[in-house]
């Protein structure tokens, strides 16, 4: 009797068990699972996505856009004919050739993959088709294939400020989702909330008429409107393209800014891809070199060392190198000219106009490294601008205290140091605009209907006087009339230029051949309209500056003394 009593009480307790488990697993660890479930099961909901906000140029003309498109799916359960037939049908509409027989081929199977997926009800054929191609598909009147309003964005210009704009793709949702550029950096605000409809249901799936329905309306993405300006863009997308064709070059960077306000009127960089495309491209080509591409910038480097000096004070631009007769040595290095030309006792003035290395490192070493290094850091050198667009890279200066005498000489013409693009035509900018820094903007206002703000710029502090930027714009207005590029000066306009040739660094040493050439100027130089720098990688028609960069600077130049309307002197 014991032992009967004793078997009855563990098969109880092991019953108490097995429910007490089951319970702790239905309603703990399912438990959220179950009550999505359940509310699904007395609930429906809808939601419907916010139209993504328009990027506009400084007219109001589309620069990005969205535009309405569909989704084609298909329910495998509805449709009659066989997947290869269907397929066969369907593919001339899904590709952009549909003269392209190998293309056909190739979408027929794709398609006949996923029409074959019979455990499926419901299978997405392809996204963001055009209203005249679903009504084509419409008319072929084929069972088991449905559509689905959905938002495609369009780029009116095509690859034109492609890297200024970036491109929308999918996440790993498969929402849409900006990036790189405005995209990117805005992708929130330009995305908008998306709206959506909750209903109660009865246990045969009918709506409750007597429950309120909960319904929120999607609310449209902000639109951005820029300071790029499309006359400069598309001048500079043209012609950079052009120049790189002309002098050979691997890549090419154009940057134009007001320096002002720090608007950026346009920037263009080649290679380039069609943001409306971007899955035909590879993820090179969608980084902008213009923020995110590093580089020593060579001699035009020199004018912001010239600047800091002219400043502080250790130098006027009569000045006179006394070390100028010759190479100089910086341990166990020699610093040459960059022609084997020596100018002893030449002034400051003539430095900038020869582009005199040695007489540079007479400069750097007046200045010394400490301050050289508050200087550069207060032209933004050695860190992020802040300009509103996705992907900008940092790169740092040596820290301070740890400069060594040759790491002073070589930055004093640009090399052993390393900027970004958009960093160099800031700090240009702060000469330009008298001393004073101010912050790169691409976006000028915000708009939603009748709603506007205004992006204000951002005033930095001053960097220099108003005369050290004085006596330094003179120097670059010597050196545009004198300089080795003053074959490609165009006589009577007021223009403050600069060239720069620097080696690429490779492997822990200089390549001797390949080089990046630079200009960089304002015009015109008393109330500049605009700062613009143009920098070619490894231009094989020659490697100098005055030969590639500057002739190109100045060929954009002149449609934008006309647009502008900057006259020519006398």
């Amino acid at each position: 009797m014991v032992i009967r009593l004793k078997i009855i009480f563990f098969l109880f307790l092991i019953a108490f068990l097995t429910l007490l488990g089951k319970l702790f697993y239905w309603q703990i660890l399912k438990g959220k699972e179950l009550s999505i479930q359940a509310r699904s099961q007395h609930q429906s909901q809808s939601l419907f996505e916010a139209t993504r906000g328009d990027i506009l140029a400084t007219d109001g003309s589309w620069l990005a856009a969205s535009s309405e498109a569909y989704l084609v799916f298909a329910n495998p359960s509805d449709i009659k004919l066989e997947p290869k037939k269907l397929s066969e049908k369907l593919a001339p509409f899904f590709i952009e050739n549909p003269d392209d027989k190998k293309e056909i081929l190739i979408e027929i199977d794709r398609l006949t993959l996923l029409l074959a997926k019979e455990d499926l009800i419901w299978v997405p054929l392809k996204h963001k088709v055009e209203r005249d191609i679903k009504e084509k598909i419409e008319s072929l009147g084929l069972e088991g294939i449905g559509f689905e309003k959905e938002e495609k964005r369009v780029y009116p210009e095509a690859s034109t400020a492609a890297h200024l704009l970036g491109f929308v793709g999918k996440d790993k949702e498969g929402s849409d989702v900006g990036y790189f550029g405005l995209e990117g950096f805005y992708d929130v605000t330009l995305s908008g909330r998306p709206g959506y409809s909750l209903q109660e249901k009865d246990a045969g799936g009918l709506p409750i008429l007597i429950e309120t329905a909960r319904e929120s309306s999607a609310i449209k993405g902000v639109s951005l409107l820029t300071h790029i300006d499309k006359f400069i863009q598309i001048t500079l997308d043209r012609e950079l393209q052009n120049g790189l064709d002309k002098y050979q070059a691997e890549s090419g960077i154009g940057i134009v800014v007001n320096p002002e306000n720090g608007a950026i009127l346009a920037i263009s960089s080649y290679p380039s891809y069609d943001p409306a495309k971007y899955w035909d491209f590879g993820n090179e080509f969608f980084t902008n070199p213009a923020i995110s591409q590093t580089f020593e910038p060579g001699s035009i480097f020199k004018v912001l060392v010239m600047a800091s000096a002219l400043d502080a004070g250790v130098v006027k631009p009569e000045t006179q190198c006394d070390k100028c007769s010759g190479p100089v040595n910086i341990d166990k290095y020699v610093i040459e000219t960059w022609n084997q030309v020596y100018y002893p006792n030449t002034s400051m003035v003539d430095v900038i106009v020869h582009s005199d290395n040695v007489g540079m490192v007479y400069v750097a070493q007046k200045l010394g490294s400490d301050k050289l290094y508050d200087y550069l850091s207060g032209f933004g050198i050695g860190e992020g601008t802040g300009i509103d667009l996705q992907g900008e890279a940092n790169p740092g200066l040596r820290d301070k205290g740890k400069w060594g005498l040759i790491d002073l000489a070589t930055s004093a013409f640009g090399q052993g140091v390393a900027v970004t693009p958009i960093q160099m035509i800031t700090a240009v900018s702060v000469i330009a605009n008298k001393g004073l820094k101010v912050s790169p903007q691409v976006v000028d206002k915000i708009r939603q209907d009748a709603w506007e703000e205004d992006i204000k710029p951002v005033i930095g502090k001053r960097v220099i006087s108003e005369k050290a930027a004085g006596e330094i714009t003179g120097m670059m207005v010597e050196a545009a009339k004198n300089g080795e590029a003053k074959w490609t000066y165009k006589r009577g306009f007021k223009v403050a230029g600069k060239t720069g040739t620097a080696q690429i660094p490779i492997e822990g040493h200089y390549d001797e051949e390949k080089t990046i050439a630079s200009y960089v100027g304002f015009a015109p130089y008393d109330d500049p309209k605009f700062v613009m720098l143009i920098s070619l990688r490894e231009p094989k028609s020659s490697p100098w500056a005055s030969e590639t960069a500057a002739p190109l600077w100045y060929e954009i130049a002149s449609d934008l003394f006309v647009y502008f309307g900057i006259q020519p002197e006398n």
